[in-house]
């Protein structure tokens, strides 16, 4: 894989910046998961960093799958309306309102701790976190609902 793919990877894996992303395949000569998980321990520090502050805005998010028989409903926080309104924010919110239908939570702290459906080796808690290093503001999962149809 080229330095230019590693970059890229690196990149859409864990939100950081270009140069924070050279310098850590630079410090690990060129290994991707030595890089990757460093990178996500300082989006958990980020993350740590940010965790006084008040998330006052945000979007209520709602997600309907298997043509209308389960849907989820959430209300994700940030800290500004500008932040709500990136297409990061939005992507976290689908994301994380699909995840609730696929199983059965019993309250937020049990979803943050569970796998990414799309990437076992994550948390939903390590997906809030690599948005809140893109976007630099606090990210919390405040509610959810989950809606289906039992047959």
């Amino acid at each position: 894989m080229k330095d230019i793919e590693k970059i890229k990877q690196l990149r859409d894996d864990t939100g950081s910046g270009v140069l924070e992303v050279k310098q850590m395949l630079e410090k690990h000569d060129g290994d991707l998961e030595k890089a990757k998980e460093e990178l996500m321990k300082k989006a958990t520090s980020k993350a740590a960093k940010k965790a006084g502050r008040v998330a006052g805005d945000g979007l209520v998010y709602s997600y309907i799958h298997n043509k209308g028989k389960v849907g989820s409903m959430i209300l994700m926080a940030c800290e500004t309306d500008f932040v709500a309104k990136t297409e990061d924010f939005q992507k976290l919110c689908k994301e994380v309102s699909m995840q609730i239908c696929t199983d059965e939570y019993k309250d937020v702290k049990e979803l943050l701790k569970s796998p990414y459906m799309r990437d076992e080796s994550k948390t939903i808690q390590d997906l809030i976190n690599e948005t809140l290093a893109k976007v630099g503001e606090k990210i919390e999962l405040k509610k959810f609902i989950k809606y289906a149809i039992t047959d």
